[in-house]
């Protein structure tokens, strides 16, 4: 198999923590300079016409994109450490955990970063500041809502690391683009488990 990545940025990063986390050797990375437009050029269409990364090459030639899919595809071939689900009803609950996640704090947190900072003004024109002023403040609501979950549990899904973890972490890691600090905005529940999740093999 084959990745096609950009290391910095956060939906390819979900995927290579996942990756670590399993412990799974023999993924070929290539990287796509996201800056300089590969993703827009005729041959990386070809394998995402979305034009976003990552992109999973499979080994009879078919090209999966989506980060979660690409997770879901290699949970089921190395199903252990399991980190979506063991059975129906836990897989459900992590899945609402993440999609909660994902949509509550990581988009409105991509959309704010993307449409205010003036690094994105090439990758996302037009940009809309009122648009992206007001994603931000949805993302400090949801931050809020974490931090007082984790107030009452060690990890987003419940009692153990999952990959509502993993997404949770990475939308964290690219807020650093605004300067946003979970115990600097007075979180202190989502900063000492940011800190306890950075400490693990897989993640650092």
């Amino acid at each position: 198999m084959k990745l096609y990545t950009a290391p910095r940025a956060p939906n390819p990063r979900r995927v290579e923590i996942f990756i670590a986390e399993k412990g799974l050797a023999g993924i070929e990375r290539v990287a796509v300079d996201l800056n300089a437009g590969e993703h827009r050029t005729e041959a990386f269409l070809r394998r995402n016409p979305l034009g976003r990364v990552p992109v999973l090459e499979l080994d009879d030639g078919r090209f999966l994109s989506e980060s979660r899919a690409i997770c879901a595809y290699l949970e089921g071939l190395f199903p252990e450490p399991n980190l979506m689900g063991r059975d129906s009803d836990e897989r459900a609950f992590i899945e609402m955990a993440d999609r909660q996640v994902e949509f509550g704090f990581f988009v409105p947190l991509m959309q704010h970063i993307r449409h205010t900072h003036p690094g994105f003004a090439p990758l996302e024109q037009p940009q809309f500041a009122e648009y992206g002023a007001t994603q931000g403040l949805r993302m400090r609501e949801a931050a809020a809502m974490l931090d007082a979950k984790l107030a009452g549990q060690a990890f987003i899904a419940g009692e153990r690391f999952t990959i509502a973890d993993i997404t949770t972490f990475c939308a964290l890691e690219f807020a650093r683009l605004i300067r946003f600090r979970a115990g600097d905005a007075g979180f202190a529940h989502l900063q000492a488990w940011r800190d306890r999740i950075a400490a693990r093999p897989g993640v650092g």
